[in-house]
């Protein structure tokens, strides 16, 4: 008997993306494109204790872009870091590591005091995540008020290092934008921030308004003279008869 011959398998169809999902991709390929390629930590556990290694054909090469990623030039701030990184939460975790150091790289520091501010800036984001699925699990009212405390806090802590870092970067200088205005023939530009002030209410004069004294459509109030006082005759003594004269 002869065998039977196997059907042909049929090639899974290649998926095409959408006209949409390309232009992301193309995008997402320019992103990387322009962040430095800083490369992946591996950790070991065959030891009794974890090794954190670089994943990389080159360590020299792997030092260097390590450095060039924390905005450093010294191999010992770089080490250092990543060890610091590696003992936030209960183990060393890989998948942990690489995000805390991913979020590093992205804020793209330009020198060791960005380095750990935004080493500081992923360490608090992970609590604040923490606490965040700690309220979803809390049955306690004592619970949920220290939870939520603690969220608060690691929140408002998080947006002033963003602010701080902004306010490193930029020297605590305001920035002014520069916009092109065109002025006809006398007009008048104005440069900086116009404010415009309500008009001022004045209240209504009342129809029966007592004239002043001043008004000069008023005739001259008269000028009352006092009263002339009239002559009263004093009457005088005589030393002799002591009678009265007038």
């Amino acid at each position: 008997m002869k065998p039977k011959k196997s059907a042909p398998v049929a090639e899974k169809a290649t998926y095409q993306p959408t006209a949409g999902e390309q232009a992301a991709i193309d995008k997402n390929i320019a992103r990387q494109k322009s962040k430095s390629p800083a490369p992946r930590l591996k950790v070991l556990n065959d030891s009794k204790a974890p090794e954190i290694l670089l994943d990389h054909p080159d360590l020299a090469v792997a030092s260097r872009l390590l450095m060039e990623a924390l905005g450093t030039g010294d191999d010992d701030f770089a080490r250092g870091l990543v060890k610091q990184l590696a003992i936030v939460g209960d183990q060393l975790d890989e998948g942990r590591l690489n995000f805390l150091l991913g979020v590093i790289k992205g804020i793209e520091p330009n020198d060791q005091l960005e380095a750990m501010l935004a080493a500081q800036m992923a360490v608090v984001h992970v609590m604040i995540m923490k606490f965040g699925r700690r309220l979803e699990h809390i049955e306690t009212l004592p619970q949920q008020d220290s939870a939520e405390r603690a969220f608060n806090k690691l929140a408002r802590t998080f947006t002033s290092q963003l602010e701080a870092l902004k306010r490193y970067r930029t020297g605590g200088e305001q920035k002014v934008t520069v916009q092109h205005v065109s002025v006809s023939d006398g007009g008048q530009a104005i440069v900086g921030n116009v404010t415009q002030a309500a008009p001022e209410t004045t209240p209504a004069k009342p129809a029966t308004s007592t004239p002043a004294l001043t008004d000069a459509r008023q005739p001259a109030m008269p000028i009352i003279d006092r009263p002339k006082r009239a002559r009263v005759p004093l009457r005088r003594e005589r030393k002799n008869d002591r009678r009265s004269s007038t």
